[in-house]
């Protein structure tokens, strides 16, 4: 289950509104914004509402692991293939490293 402040990390991620997102999930635009305020906690069909759609505009959400929750992009197959072909390209291998 997401916390406000993952939903309103993702909103910000996917690039969409309050009113978008309220109308992709069927949920409330004031109760985005209560929860995302944390002035209030939905019951968890909302938040599983709100976290579907999220998650249907590419949003990740991380749980708690030690380091806390989180919220990422995903990367599309394509995305994923164009990243491994550039990573393979460019000169020598050597360290990242800098002084």
């Amino acid at each position: 289950m997401i916390a406000g402040s993952q939903c309103r990390a993702a909103r910000a991620l996917v690039e969409v509104t309050r009113a978008k997102l309220s109308l992709r999930s069927g949920v409330n635009e004031a109760v985005i914004q209560d929860f995302e305020r944390k002035l209030d906690r939905p019951d968890d069909k909302t938040i599983m509402a709100l976290q579907a759609a999220l998650e249907e505009l590419g949003a990740v959400f991380i749980a708690e692991n030690g380091g806390g929750i989180g919220v990422r992009l995903k990367f599309t197959g394509a995305e994923a293939r164009q990243i491994a072909r550039l990573e393979g390209e460019g000169g020598i291998v050597a360290n990242d490293r800098v002084p």
